[in-house]
């Protein structure tokens, strides 16, 4: 017996892991991947949850949907509310009683459920997929608000998901005649223990590491018996207020000022590819084939999906936007936006096992509809998201911004320079004081490391196009390009060539991304120019001032560095030969200041 629950646990492990590296290699939603590797791992009698976990099934799966709420919240930042805390507010709350309404009929008239068990079905569904929004935005890239309020409601929303059908199991299926003044004091309950003890516990975490009562070594695993702590307390003092709890836990570690919590975000984050990996395993291969009802799936379910796609949820949008200053296009991108992932998943599990303890007919179809939707779902957004977002302009085909590796004094000023000329720059750096500068400046900024793994889901990319790393360590630069290869393609990432004799100058310079502004042009030299005095300016050539004039007015001295085409593209200077600049392009150069620049027209 002890063999053979092993050997499910070395399963569930296994193809979850390669799950998720073969979705990376392929470029696909890993979701979909680890669905299929379930289903066959249940059906091939290879992993038997019930059987494996007893009991402990269902309270492993909801604390490890806490840890990755919890991860969630770390990523949410309040200074992003007062652009996007409106729409965020009206989606969570109207949105979701629309979505719940639309959802609740459609199962209803489609299925033939109970009207009570319909209702259930249509809360769990109003929780939309973080885990699976988070990838898709940083794949599309989209500009304006639309990022930030679809990453917010991801989030937000799961836990009210969470509470509503908590609710609304009780009120149907629960032993009280007082519904109403029930779910009314549930909700008061949630506010007040989730709430409370989320805030209590970030407040207590972060006074001890601010006082340094816990040792570095012991600081994950501290802050993680929070987050569980925090968790199965709110969960005692109200069902299903543990969600809420977490999440408000990270949010309040991710927004305070007194202690750098970014290392534990990064170990949360690892965390969270692994138990995604396993939980998704784990529910789908408790779908038995034999057990599913495929005909009335095939036959309904893809017009259920259809209704909540094309009906559901842009009428639960566009009702909640309805006097907000969203465009039209950003308007229907976010409707074209809701993918369910694993706390649905994990919801539907829960409350499905809680129904066929009490006998309630076709609880089992629960689970059922709530996998189809999440696998229709991924699998209709994630083809067409990207498609949609260029079509309504809400990312570009060929964005021309730039990420900026480090935010010293030269990419400051390259930086400034090119938001004059109307380009979009971001500047990422793990040196506040750099940031600081940048910010202070007008530059958008992000402070972190570029290896961190929850920088790539904190950053906004939205307009960028190409990454330059310019950091004074050349191994940083190199690792930089290799992040972001997958990202933006080899094509788009460039880098500082290395100090010559550097051990990481290499015979082949544009290995590891193409060498920005030529070989020569180390972070050591640009400082050097910048030091006695060049400055960062551009000038539009023109028939009467020509490329000839422009060497001849700044002479050797200058470094130019980039080209604006006439068409308003930028090209890097690199070591490619090109062709000489002409008339209604702009250069970007490095000038003596001392130098008159011709002014542009």
């Amino acid at each position: 017996m002890t063999e053979s629950i092993l050997l499910s646990l070395a399963v569930v492990l296994v193809l979850g892991v390669f799950a998720q590296w073969l979705a990376w290699r392929l470029r696909l939603p890993s979701i979909l991947l680890l669905l299929l590797f379930g289903l066959i791992a249940g059906a091939a009698g290879w992993v038997d949850p019930d059987a494996v976990f007893g009991d402990l099934l269902m309270p492993i799966v909801s604390i490890s949907v806490a840890l990755i709420l919890y991860e969630g919240g770390l990523t949410l930042k309040f200074s992003e509310l007062p652009a996007v805390g409106a729409v965020v507010r009206s989606l969570v709350t109207v949105g979701a009683l629309v979505t719940w309404l639309g959802t609740t009929l459609a199962a209803r008239w489609l299925f033939h459920l109970p009207m009570e068990l319909a209702s259930v079905l249509g809360a769990v569904l109003v929780v939309t997929g973080p885990t699976v929004i988070g990838p898709l935005l940083r794949h599309i890239r989209p500009t304006g608000p639309v990022g930030p309020i679809l990453r917010w409601e991801g989030i937000v929303i799961d836990p009210i998901g969470a509470l509503a059908t908590v609710l609304i199991f009780e009120a149907l299926y629960g032993q009280t005649d007082q519904a109403a003044q029930h779910a009314l004091l549930s909700v008061a309950r949630t506010i007040l223990f989730g709430g409370g003890l989320g805030v209590g516990a970030a407040l207590l975490l972060t006074q001890m590491l601010a006082r340094y009562w816990v040792a570095d070594y012991l600081q994950n695993a501290v802050s993680l018996m929070f987050v569980v702590a925090a968790f199965v307390g709110a969960n005692h003092l109200q069902e299903e207020s543990g969600l809420a709890a977490v999440t408000v836990m990270g949010m309040a570690l991710a927004n305070q000022k007194k202690v750098d919590v970014a290392h534990i975000a990064e170990f949360k984050e690892n965390l969270q590819v692994l138990l995604i990996s396993c939980l998704f395993i784990i529910l789908a291969a408790r779908l038995k084939p034999a057990e599913l009802d495929a005909g009335l799936l095939l036959a309904r379910g893809g017009l259920f999906v259809a209704v909540l796609v094309l009906l559901v949820r842009p009428a639960s949008v566009f009702v909640s936007t309805w006097r907000s200053k969203l465009t039209l296009p950003e308007k229907t991108f976010i409707a074209w936006m809701a993918p369910r992932g694993i706390v649905a998943a994990a919801v539907a599990s829960v409350f499905a096992l809680r129904l066929e303890r009490q006998g309630v007919e076709g609880a089992g179809l629960l689970v059922q509809i709530t996998f189809v939707t999440i696998i229709a779902t991924v699998t209709i957004y994630g083809l067409t998201s990207l498609w949609l977002a260029r079509r309504l302009n809400v990312a570009q085909a060929n964005p021309q911004g730039i990420l900026m590796i480090g935010a010293h004094p030269f990419a400051r000023e390259l930086a400034a320079a090119l938001k004059r000329e109307g380009f979009h720059c971001v500047l990422l750096d793990s040196n506040r004081d750099n940031t600081r500068a940048a910010r202070m400046a007008g530059l958008s900024t992000y402070t972190g490391g570029v290896m961190d793994d929850h920088t790539l889901d904190r950053l906004d990319l939205g307009g960028t196009g190409r990454i330059f790393a310019m950091t004074p360590n050349p191994w940083v630069n190199i690792l930089a390009v290799r992040r972001f290869e997958r990202i933006y393609g080899r094509a788009a990432c460039y880098r500082l060539a290395p100090p010559a004799g550097s051990p990481s100058h290499s015979d082949r310079p544009d290995a590891h991304g193409r060498t920005l502004f030529g070989k020569e042009q180390s972070y050591v030299e640009l400082s050097r120019r910048l030091a006695r005095g060049q400055t960062v300016k551009v000038t539009r050539l023109t028939e009467e001032f020509d490329y000839e004039a422009y060497r001849a007015r700044y002479g050797e001295s200058a470094q130019m560095l980039l080209i604006v085409t006439a068409s308003g593209t930028l090209e890097p200077v690199t070591t490619a030969p090109r062709n000489p600049p002409e008339k209604g392009q702009r250069i970007v150069a490095l000038v003596d200041p001392d130098e008159p620049q011709k002014a542009t027209p």
